[in-house]
């Protein structure tokens, strides 16, 4: 008797556990997650690649989990290989669930990993042209609108004398005639070849087809008047300023506010750098004036994406994140006041621009901006294969057309290993 009676407790134990543990299944076979993935919605990862703004970024996820209960985990980079770090964790399934890229050649090698974001509350009211769409669906929030060129001191340079690559070569001469450093680039990748070697581009008739040219070998930097006189700026730009491989972006920004270089290839961005220094002078944003261009590089730098690989519940908090941060009065707050970003939803109105923001929306508004082709090089030429023709360039006595023939080569090389 007393065995039947443990054997009896024993099976109802046994059926008690098979109940729970089917109800537990049916719940995961309802909602399609696990505890794990339910758990995981109660936190996002960001990682984006604007170092300037990760400590703003930071305070905004504390924000962010006061007013939501969402932790908002920020990872960090230098920058410079932001997108080779992403795509490891993006292919090893570890990756954050919001990210950032450049729309262009970086949004298309990874689209398999982005997620439709049509659905967001605010999408109808982004400006036209801005957010990033891939087969017709909207994959990119934009960060904001951003434009380079050459960031001046106004008691130090007459931007309305600096017209042609000519102009602008005097003038790196006189400044250095002074003890002043006329202009400045910096080691960092973009810095150093990324953004400068846009305007050639820019100037084609067809920048893409010319792009395209390029890479397939059609053509040559070297054969074309915008690039060769880039490469003549580019040769006195090494000639009569500091070395910019021996300049840091903070060296860079720093020299420039406290007077020691007269001008810095920079864009809107770079004003943040500037707080804690004591700028007693008016600066503007004029262009890198090769073959008389009068207008600045305009363009969505950058947009936030969501993981496509990430679970159901991580794509909705990843949402409701970018909602939040776009729709909310401390979201937008951050978006135009402590990041510095130009609005580029309707519904958002910047209380105040910065000086070199105000530049770029007064060349905006006036239809003198060119577009960013860099953004359609091949995925990566920067990092891997223009820097170290810089690096070349600057520590040896290239010659201008051996400079040309160098980059064309390096376009050649990316494409093949695309």
């Amino acid at each position: 008797m007393k065995i039947k009676k443990i054997l009896s407790v024993l099976l109802a134990a046994i059926m008690m556990l098979s109940v729970v543990l089917t109800g537990c299944g049916k719940a995961d076979e309802e909602t399609g997650k696990t505890g794990d993935e339910v758990k995981a919605a109660k936190k996002i990862i960001v990682f984006q690649s604007k170092v300037e703004i990760i400590d703003q970024l930071e305070a905004l996820a504390e924000e962010y989990k006061a007013e939501t209960g969402v932790e908002v985990e920020v990872w960090g980079t230098t920058g410079d290989d932001y997108l080779q770090q992403l795509k490891i964790k993006l292919g090893n399934n570890q990756g954050p669930t919001v990210f950032s890229l450049v729309p262009g050649a970086e949004s298309e090698e990874l689209k398999n990993y982005l997620t439709d974001l049509s659905d967001i509350s605010f999408v109808d009211d982004i400006a036209k042209n801005m957010a990033n769409e891939i087969n017709s669906k909207v994959v990119g929030i934009p960060y904001t609108m951003e434009g380079f060129g050459v960031v001046y001191n106004k008691s130090l340079i007459d931007a309305s004398k600096i017209t042609d690559t000519a102009s602008f070569i005097q003038m790196l001469k006189d400044q250095k005639a002074a003890g002043t450093n006329g202009f400045s680039l910096s080691q960092e990748s973009y810095f150093l070849i990324g953004h400068i070697l846009n305007t050639p581009f820019a100037l084609q008739a067809n920048p893409l087809d010319y792009i395209n040219k390029l890479v397939a070998g059609e053509v040559k930097m070297q054969d074309t008047p915008e690039f060769k006189e880039f490469a003549e700026l580019m040769v006195a730009v090494r000639e009569n300023t500091n070395n910019p491989l021996e300049v840091n972006y903070d060296t860079q920004t720093g020299d420039f506010a406290t007077g020691k270089s007269a001008s810095i290839h920079q864009g809107n961005w770079s004003y943040g750098m500037f707080k804690d220094y004591d700028v007693n002078f008016e600066m503007g944003m004029m262009p890198l004036p090769i073959s008389g261009n009068d207008k600045i590089a305009a363009a969505v730098p950058a947009c936030w994406y969501v993981n496509s690989q990430a679970t159901a519940e991580e794509i909705k908090a990843g949402k409701d994140f970018l909602n939040w941060l776009y729709t909310s009065e401390t979201g937008k707050k951050y978006l135009m006041e402590e990041f510095g970003f130009i609005p580029v939803v309707s519904t958002m109105e910047s209380p105040t621009l910065d000086p070199l923001s105000a530049s770029v929306s007064e060349y905006a508004a006036a239809g003198k901006t060119i577009g960013w082709p860099n953004s359609y090089w091949p995925a990566g030429i920067v990092d891997v294969y223009l820097v170290p023709v810089a690096q070349e360039f600057f520590t040896t006595d290239m010659t201008a057309d051996e400079f040309l023939e160098a980059l064309t080569n390096a376009f050649v090389e990316a494409g093949k290993a695309k």
